[in-house]
């Protein structure tokens, strides 16, 4: 990919640019190519006359043959022109498009993510519709050159037959594009509503698939039907605002260029019957008169597109300039004991944490709000900004903001509660580089439980995953991950809740396994989970109860069950 891709514009303008220069050849090509064939369409109706007046009224049949294969020359020239013009130009929308969509893509799913607040429906259709719409301007920008070069010509014909009549093309063309630009701002403003709550209906809308089974369990559907029915009507009422403004102008297009072209053609047939011009010259002017029909609406038709391309553009580049999710440095880890040091840190619910990981040690971790352990996973994937906490996190005596993003992951696996699932075979979403054999294979999906998921169906691993996990259960879809997390073999672990979804007996299974996979004798790995499970905290070497954001106790989980508040957040 052209590095210039990798740097986000600052601007609608910026970014528009910059898909003109990256595609310059192409376009190019295409808006010469599109500029011959309209001005061949502009030559037809002369051709015509010349042949009416040098052929046709003298009976001269040389002229005819003449003249007659200009006209045959002018429409191959017309027809390939536009052919392979056409291609070119489609074919740089189409790169334009497809490079805006990867642009979009990287910026969200890299390894330092992003903080857009978008919900994941809108990201889609910013990286589709939105992309798309851009893509559309390379396209018009060409044939609103092609256009005003066939008005110019088409001026200078008439001023070669008629002064007058190119007086008046001159001057009235002009002044119906500058009347037609009275609509351009109202569809700008209409296309930002109509893009931003088409996004957020298709956000709502993702989400409510993805999550229609847990919404049937606790009987919430209609309320989740019933907003995103409110969101759909005001995308449909943007909708339609957007396509009234886009019918003014297109309305004011054909009434302005129709009046237009009426008095063109008037004054043509008054000098006509004045005797001062010919019959061919006549045909000529009546020809041009109809082709200045197609320049003057494709140059409104321009302004129309240009404004609603503008208005993506400006909501791409809005998300393009968005922070990334993660704080990263410039400092190398090349320690691979390296391990986690939290010491005195307060960030949201947290107060002044002491928490960190030992070589080879399992640690529990339990927290008596969810909104603690979000932000401690938060913390150890590097997503808290510096300003946003105080105290110490460290990485083998590094601060964590200091690490690369790539040092920070190879060192760190963090497994969130909430996971996401990629469409493809069950052996692809476990291990999707191929990294483990058949025996390291079974051994993770026995640690994880995952060999239920496997044994279920015929194909096994071969089964087919669809895209978010849909066609697996809430606990498949957690063992599954579970196994994927394991999969990694990080130096160091952190599991959310990861058996959240199961039965006792799985879990009591997969505590074991977790065990036996991550922490045999001698092993380095660490791994911390957040819990308040029993059979995971049995199989723990150390946990560590947090309350009111800070430790308030420490042991393993026999000895903390004499707490009476460790037994109300665990043993309930």
């Amino acid at each position: 990919m052209s590095p210039a891709v990798l740097v986000p514009p600052t601007s609608a303008a910026a970014l528009i640019r910059r898909g003109m220069r990256r595609h310059r050849a192409r376009l190019a090509g295409s808006y010469l190519l599109i500029t011959s064939w309209l001005l061949c369409e502009a030559l037809v109706p002369v051709v015509i006359g010349v042949i009416v007046d040098r052929a046709v009224a003298t009976g001269e049949l040389h002229e005819l043959a003449v003249w007659g294969a200009a006209l045959v020359t002018l429409f191959v020239v017309l027809s390939y022109s536009y052919r392979f013009g056409a291609r070119l130009g489609v074919g740089a929308l189409q790169r334009e498009t497809h490079l805006l969509r990867v642009e979009v893509s990287e910026h969200v799913l890299g390894a330092g993510g992003a903080r857009t607040g978008l919900l994941p429906g809108e990201t889609l259709s910013l990286a589709t519709s939105d992309a798309e719409t851009i893509g559309e301007l390379l396209w018009h920008v060409g044939y609103t050159l092609a256009g005003l070069i066939g008005v110019v010509v088409s001026a200078v014909v008439l001023f070669r037959i008629d002064l007058v009549l190119g007086l008046v093309v001159l001057v009235g063309v002009p002044l119906v594009l500058v009347a037609i630009q009275v609509v351009t701002p109202l569809i700008a403003r209409d296309t930002t509503d109509q893009q931003a709550t088409i996004a957020t209906a298709t956000g709502i809308a993702t989400d409510l698939v993805k999550g229609l089974r847990p919404l049937k369990g606790v009987g919430a559907e209609d309320v989740a039907a019933a907003r995103y029915r409110g969101h759909s009507a005001s995308a449909r009422d943007a909708s339609i605002r957007t396509a009234r403004s886009v019918g003014y102008m297109f309305g004011l297009t054909a009434t302005l260029s129709g009046l237009f072209l009426a008095l063109v053609a008037y004054l043509a047939g008054t000098r006509a019957l004045d005797g001062d011009i010919s019959i061919g010259e006549l045909i000529a002017i009546v020809g041009l008169t109809q082709f200045l029909a197609e320049p003057i609406a494709g140059l409104g038709e321009t302004s129309a597109q240009a404004a609603r391309s503008f208005a993506s553009a400006k909501r791409l580049v809005d998300v393009l300039q968005t922070p990334p999710l993660a704080v990263s440095g410039t400092e190398v880890l090349g320690d691979p004991d390296a391990e986690i040091a939290i010491e005195s840190l307060t960030s949201g619910p947290l107060r002044a944490l002491d928490l960190g990981t030992r070589a080879g040690e399992l640690v529990g971790v339990v927290v008596d709000d969810p909104a603690t352990g979000d932000t401690l996973v938060r913390l150890l994937r590097g997503e808290v900004p510096l300003a946003d906490r105080s105290g110490s996190l460290t990485l083998g005596g590094r601060t964590i903001d200091d690490l690369t993003i790539d040092s920070l992951r190879s060192q760190v696996v963090v497994c969130h509660h909430r996971v996401d699932l990629f469409e493809g075979t069950l052996r692809e979403t476990i291990d999707p580089g191929r990294t483990l054999d058949d025996a390291e294979l079974a051994e993770v999906l026995a640690a994880s439980a995952a060999s239920d998921v496997v044994d279920l169906h015929p194909e096994g691993l071969e089964q087919v995953v669809s895209a978010g996990g849909t066609t697996l259960s809430g606990g498949q879809r957690q063992r599954v991950a579970l196994a994927r997390a394991l999969a990694t073999r990080a130096p160091i672990l952190v599991l959310d809740e990861p058996t959240s979804a199961v039965d006792a007996m799985t879990e009591q299974r997969i505590a074991d396994g977790i065990r036996a996979y991550r922490h045999p004798g001698g092993s380095r790995s660490s791994t911390l989970v957040i819990t308040s499970s029993p059979a995971l905290l049995a199989a723990a070497d150390r946990v560590v109860l947090v309350d009111g954001g800070r430790v308030v106790a420490t042991g393993t989980h026999h000895e903390l069950a004499a707490r009476d508040d460790y037994r109300e957040t665990v043993l309930r």
